[in-house]
């Protein structure tokens, strides 16, 4: 007997930076994904047979797609999405939740919504600016919190976020997305550099600029250190002028394959991650390059923000700062490169963490699991168990 269809849902399939949606929905093993969204990018490769979109790049795919996101109109779509007879949908960020609830109501099956970062923190304002999707989501962000069955935070942060915006406390749950821990492992053959690894776009909240300014005060000390950068984004040239007037050893390396990504991993002795809050909002829900760099052993220098004091263990698997703080990002960057005994220490401690708490295999049971319950009516007991174990 084949397993049961679930609609993975975003509006765009699927960007680069988002594969851990799915990484997700190609390990589970008691349900069959399909990936439904409204319009195909350059991005990650996803298997052309479970795949259903309505704006395929032309201008008439667009026509449709506008009048999809305000009317939740497209009929060969959801004629296609109801051939598969699907059990539940799961939209990946609150806004995409929003556009495909007309979808659940058609299908007349539940959905879940998992919230990832900006989407939980952004404010009115910015979602009235930003875009069509996030204007539809403030017109249907009532809706969403009444015909969810249930809402998926990535963090306790982003719960408590939720809660405080009005989503009912009851039908959230936090679940971790998890790190692949036996792809994500050092190779021992590899030495450790004096490299310092930055992955993630070049955006506000990323705070890359506090870490340039830290660096310059780690190579005053410790001239041969390298800050290493991966990632593109609109502040790539800002950043590249800040490094050129106060570093001497730095590469901007722009977007990488996650095996290259990886690999960097393998060598760099540090991967800070100096997140802030953006000034519209924006804040991470919990960065899986963080949980990436830990299971490989790599001590991660990050900030008290969002969902990282969840994964980052302060004083044990990494330190965290408060955000801008530069200062402080320099002197516990400086106290691990000049401790290898804790530096030893620190990394096995964050493999271990990652190992218990953050792997993906483990976590994407409970998702099933999660699946199961909420096909059975049983979320109250699970939402309950998670309630103890915490």
């Amino acid at each position: 007997m084949s397993n049961p269809n679930l609609i993975i849902f975003t509006g765009r399939l699927l960007p680069k930076s988002e594969t851990f949606i799915l990484s997700q929905g190609e390990c589970l093993h008691n349900f069959t994904s399909h990936y439904v969204g409204a319009r195909l990018v350059q991005g990650l490769i996803l298997p052309p047979e479970r795949m259903i979109i309505i704006n395929q790049g032309n201008l008439f795919g667009s026509a449709k797609e506008i009048i999809f996101k305000f009317f939740g109109f497209a009929p060969k779509f959801y004629k296609q999405v109801k051939q598969l007879l699907p059990v539940l949908i799961h939209a990946h960020f609150g806004v995409c939740g929003a556009l495909a609830l007309p979808l659940a109501r058609s299908l007349q099956i539940p959905l879940i919504v998992t919230f990832h970062g900006l989407d939980a923190t952004m404010t009115d304002e910015y979602a009235r600016r930003d875009s069509i999707s996030t204007r539809i989501y403030l017109k249907r962000r009532e809706a969403l919190k009444q015909e969810t069955r249930l809402f998926i935070a990535v963090s306790e942060f982003i719960k408590a976020e939720l809660v405080k915006k009005g989503f009912p406390s009851d039908r959230i749950l936090v679940h971790y997305i998890g790190v692949d821990t036996e792809l994500f492992k050092v190779d021992p053959k590899v030495n450790r550099e004096s490299i310092v690894l930055f992955v993630g776009r070049l955006v506000e909240k990323k705070g890359c600029e506090y870490l340039i300014q830290a660096m310059a005060k780690v190579q005053s000390v410790l001239p041969d250190v390298e800050l290493v950068i991966i990632g593109e984004g609109p502040l790539r040239l800002e950043l590249e002028a800040l490094a050129s007037k106060l570093l001497h050893r730095y590469q901007f390396l722009g977007f990488q394959p996650s095996d290259i990504v990886k690999s960097w991993m393998n060598r760099a002795q540090l991967l800070a991650a100096p997140s802030i809050t953006a000034t519209q909002g924006d804040s991470e829900g919990l960065p899986i390059v963080i949980l990436e760099a830990q299971a490989m052993g790599v001590p991660v220098i990050s900030t008290f923000h969002a969902g990282i004091p969840e994964a980052v263990i302060h004083g044990k698997t990494g330190f965290l700062a408060a955000e801008r703080d530069s200062q402080a990002l320099a002197e516990y960057t400086l106290q691990l490169l000049k401790d290898p005994k804790q530096w030893q220490h620190f990394s096995l401690q964050a493999r271990k963490n990652m190992q218990i708490n953050f792997d993906k295999s483990k976590q994407n049971k409970i998702l099933e699991e999660i699946y199961e319950a909420v096909l059975k009516d049983e979320l109250s007991i699970m939402i309950g168990n998670s309630k103890k174990l915490n």
